[in-house]
């Protein structure tokens, strides 16, 4: 099976928000090849979710999984500490108040 590069799978992400009319932004941009992705979540009310994606290597299913939930100050500190040790981390921050975020759509496990 032929992974896709970080840098494809984000721009794909980026137009699929795109046309559900949600914003989304790069804030972090990582490693174009190989990089690990965590999308953040706003609901402009103070709120925040920071998904990552896991892998289970017992069925090679891939999988989004909550890193952080809470006020945005906190979730973006965790982002920050994620950051500290992954260099090549990318981070798209998606902006919806209903909380949309699209990772639960086929195609972008």
């Amino acid at each position: 099976m032929t992974r896709l590069t970080a840098e494809f799978w984000v721009q794909a992400y980026l137009t699929r928000l795109r046309l559900a009319d949600i914003p989304a932004f790069v804030v972090a941009r990582g490693d174009a090849t190989a990089g690990a992705v965590l999308v953040k979540q706003a609901t402009l009310d103070g709120r925040a979710t920071a998904y990552q994606r896991s892998f289970d290597p017992m069925t090679g299913v891939r999988t989004w999984m909550m890193l952080a939930e809470g006020a945005e100050t906190d979730v973006d500190a965790v982002i920050a500490r994620q950051r500290s040790f992954d260099p090549d981390l990318w981070v798209i921050e998606v902006e919806d108040r209903g909380g949309r975020h699209l990772l639960d759509e086929p195609g972008l496990d």
